[in-house]
């Protein structure tokens, strides 16, 4: 008879960035506890909230699995003497497996016998490796983690509860110094120490103190809410996933509500908006009918609607307070002049073995300049790259960017605009950041293009002269991402260069850069990674690679075209 079992860690509120993660991890190492210990089940289910993580076991087998083995000994001619006598080499073999004489047997192996032990285990109890599951538990990993109390142990935030049953069963066992019992918490403020009655009945439980534990279910219910607020205003509410996901772990008990704000704040750019909403205050913007910015946003509160109104009026004035250090942010950046504020960076580091973030623009200027002439751009679009990065990097020590990091090169463009430079220099500004990970967008022009793999270039030249080099998982000036993005703009654009050629020309141009060699293996190591990725052969890539094909789309054409020909039904080799 099998049945389910239930763990629930109760703690103080974790970060919300963390909580999926984390349960995510606690299933994945329960799964494979299970299978090491012999466990049979049916499926594991997670529900988190900020205060909890836990895990359903579905489906449990009473014992783990019975095995049986055979267990290899000495040859039968050094086992028996000629009249069958056991030797002592058999005698110890028996007594190491704890077997008796008439567990031994001899079976032929490759033309020769060899002494054997038949072993079986019919396995412990369900209830005799349930406990060990403190260890999976006490044994997670996560990016940050504290002390508490005189413990010598850190956990991601400390421990105060341990729920563990089978069925309605506790099974004893203790984490962190907490014993397991059936009391898990409610809700901080609404709710109260709740009793779970049994394993299948945990969420409808926990409900009863003011708690959603099944994040799917809080997800729904958060959306419905906002969906219901979106219809009675003719208001449109767009979703943003990452955003709802880190609202949906901040909250247990959700209540949507609409806010407002002035209009005269619709004045300032819309980026600076949403990000004052999204990133500083978790609100999702709300936008008119016809995808107008309006002067509203909307929240969910960690509790019910009760005195909602006291809790909209204090989101507001926490959301205005911010929106007039934007406008005074902005006003007061409409005061500088470009040129000013690039003299400023002479003093800004980009790192100390490497020189200021001044330095680091005249030598991207100098990279932009040697891609474009091979590129064959015209005088046009090569005096734009020049003007774009002289000046690029400038929003860095705007007021703007040093209260909404989020939106350096994103006010470089409006700022640019504002004071005369042409659009595609603006444009280039906020496209050299691109793309901002795996997957993101790339820059659309071909200067903003030239601009991002020119900053990226230089960056992954100066950290591996300053022997910066990442090592195994270590890389905490993401060169790794950063080569990755030139690849990809390199094949977006499909680029005529082959990088190994274009590597040449900037340490030919320049007595700054050393390690030529490491930087193009690096490189090349990331061009193999994403082959590797789309199941080419190792073999079949490395021949590539050292080819003479320039272009990156090119190669990966060749790469298909080669695979597909070699795993055809009639192709031979001669």
């Amino acid at each position: 008879m099998s049945q389910n079992f239930l763990l629930e860690i109760g703690l103080e509120e974790m970060p919300a960035y963390l909580v999926t993660d984390s349960v995510e991890q606690l299933a994945k190492k329960a799964a494979a506890f299970l299978q090491e210990e012999r466990l049979a089940f049916g499926s594991i289910e997670t529900f988190s909230t900020p205060r909890r993580l836990a895990i359903r076991i579905n489906n449990l087998a009473e014992q783990q699995t019975s095995v049986s083995e055979l267990v290899k000994g000495p040859a039968k001619k050094i086992a028996q003497d000629e009249v069958g006598n056991w030797s002592k080499a058999a005698l110890g073999f028996m007594k190491s497996q704890g077997a008796v004489e008439s567990d031994l047997i001899f079976k032929e192996l490759k033309g020769v016998e060899y002494l054997y032990v038949e072993k079986s285990d019919d396995g412990k109890g369900l209830r005799e490796i349930l406990p060990k599951l403190a260890n999976v538990v006490e044994r997670l990993s996560f990016p940050v983690s504290m002390h508490w109390a005189n413990f010598d142990f850190s956990y991601i935030r400390p421990v105060h509860t341990v729920v563990a049953l089978l069925g309605r069963e506790v099974i004893p066992m203790t984490i962190f110094n907490i014993h397991s019992d059936n009391l898990s918490r409610g809700h901080r403020f609404l709710g109260h120490e709740a009793r779970i009655q049994s394993a299948d009945s945990y969420l409808a439980d926990l409900k009863q103190v003011f708690v959603y534990a099944d994040v799917s279910e809080r997800k729904a219910l958060i959306e419905q809410q906002i969906s219901e607020i979106a219809a009675k205003e003719a208001l449109k509410i767009d979703l943003d996933a990452d955003l709802l996901e880190e609202v949906n772990n901040l909250v247990e008990y959700p209540t949507a509500f609409l806010g407002h704000f002035d209009l005269k704040y619709l004045a300032l750019p819309e980026e600076i908006l949403v990000t004052s909403m999204r990133g500083h205050q978790r609100f999702f913007e709300v936008r008119t009918l016809d995808g107008k910015l309006a002067p509203h946003f909307v929240s969910v509160r960690n509790g019910n609607a009760e005195h909602l109104e006291n809790v909209i009026s204090g989101n507001e004035k926490v959301l205005v307070a911010r929106l007039e250090d934007a406008v005074f942010f902005f006003n007061e950046d409409q005061k500088l002049l470009i040129a000013d504020l690039v003299e400023r960076l002479k003093n800004v580091t980009f790192h100390e073995k490497i020189g200021s973030i001044y330095e680091h623009m005249q030598r991207v200027r100098q990279i932009g300049e040697i891609i474009g002439k091979a590129l064959g751009l015209t005088a046009v679009q090569l005096a734009d790259i020049t003007r774009a990065s002289e000046i690029y990097k400038f929003d860095l020590v705007t007021n703007m960017v040093g209260e909404f990091d989020e939106l350096q090169g994103i006010m470089g463009e409006k700022y640019a605009l504002l004071q005369g430079e042409n659009h595609t220099v603006a444009t280039a500004i906020r496209e050299h950041y691109l793309p901002l990970g795996a997957g993101g967008a790339l820059p659309e022009t071909v200067v903003g293009a030239v601009l991002a793999v020119s900053d990226k270039l230089d960056t992954l030249l100066s950290f591996f002269s300053a022997d910066l080099i990442p090592s195994g998982s270590n890389d905490p000036y993401a060169l790794r991402r950063g080569a990755a993005g030139v690849i990809r703009i390199f094949e977006a654009f499909d680029w005529q260069i082959k990088l190994a050629d274009l590597l040449d020309l900037l340490f030919e141009d320049s007595i700054f850069y050393r390690n030529q060699v490491e930087v193009l293996s690096f490189i090349s190591a990331r061009i193999s990674r994403q082959l590797e990725e789309d199941n080419y052969p190792k073999n079949l890539i490395q021949a590539v690679l050292h080819s003479e094909r320039k272009s990156i789309r090119e190669l990966k054409q060749v790469i298909k075209a080669i695979s597909q020909a070699t795993t055809a039904v009639d192709f031979k080799i001669y």
